[in-house]
């Protein structure tokens, strides 16, 4: 009975960190059925900042966390600029708030991950150790990023870069509390877990048309399963940003 009372706290705290994403998933699946007075995407940018407002306001985020997840707008609409335009994926929808094909609610899905790492941070009480050293993480993380643009240009590294992930958080571990007990995992597992749930997450997004890959214009197909060493990678970026910013990251010389 133990176990399953940890997992059912384990469940509620995971719940609680995914009102975001949850309020996005729940306005795409929405306005794709219902008439609206403004162009879809308009109205869900609308939406997307009345829940930021929400989250504040019920004290469910802090300002200290809005300007955390600030950053993923910044990082999610410069990479989703460049993916638009190589065609990796498009918005089909008409929209005033469009730029360059890429409508402004894009960048509050980002932020919803963001907002996910960072309300699971303190929840949780997460804490690291035998991390790599700063300088180690936070290279590897900018050339995770660089990589999403350089690979449209020469080579794609992503393999290369998921092997020296291995290599520099191999030994890492987080541990997280539920209620009067602290349990513990291997951080690249963590990674990986995320990325899974982003991964349904993505299908959900464009079962309901929230955008669109090649494969999908005429009509939806489940997303490929290689997204997940993009969103793999993707994931480190968003828990080394956080870790940046809150300055949280109990690092270890390995």
């Amino acid at each position: 009975m133990g176990r399953i009372r940890y997992l059912f706290i384990f469940a509620y705290e995971q719940a609680l960190s995914c009102i975001f994403p949850v309020a996005i998933f729940g306005a795409l699946a929405v306005t794709k059925f219902v008439e609206l007075p403004l162009p879809r995407y308009d109205v869900l940018l609308i939406w997307c900042l009345f829940v930021q407002v929400v989250l504040v306001k019920t004290g469910l985020e802090t300002m200290e966390e809005v300007k955390v997840i600030s950053w993923f707008h910044v990082i999610g609409l410069g990479l989703e600029l460049f993916k638009v335009q190589m065609g990796s994926w498009s918005y089909p929808d008409e929209a005033f708030t469009k730029v360059w094909g890429v409508p402004l609610y894009a960048g509050f899905m980002y932020a919803s991950v963001g907002s996910y790492v960072v309300q699971a941070w303190r929840r949780l009480d997460l804490r690291f150790t035998k991390m790599p050293h700063p300088i180690i993480a936070f290279g590897l993380g900018i050339a995770i990023y660089f990589n999403f643009f350089w690979h449209h240009v020469w080579l794609d590294l992503r393999w290369l870069l998921i092997a020296f992930i291995f290599l520099a958080f191999g030994r890492s571990v987080v541990s997280y509390k539920l209620d009067d007990r602290r349990f513990k995992m291997p951080v690249v597992l963590s990674f990986f877990l995320i990325a899974c749930f982003i991964w349904l997450a993505e299908n959900i997004v464009t079962f309901y048309n929230g955008w669109a890959y090649p494969d999908q214009l005429n009509g939806w197909a489940i997303v490929d399963l290689g997204k997940l060493s993009s969103w793999f990678l993707l994931v480190i970026i968003s828990i080394l940003l956080v870790a940046w910013q809150k300055r949280k990251l109990e690092y270890e010389l390995p």
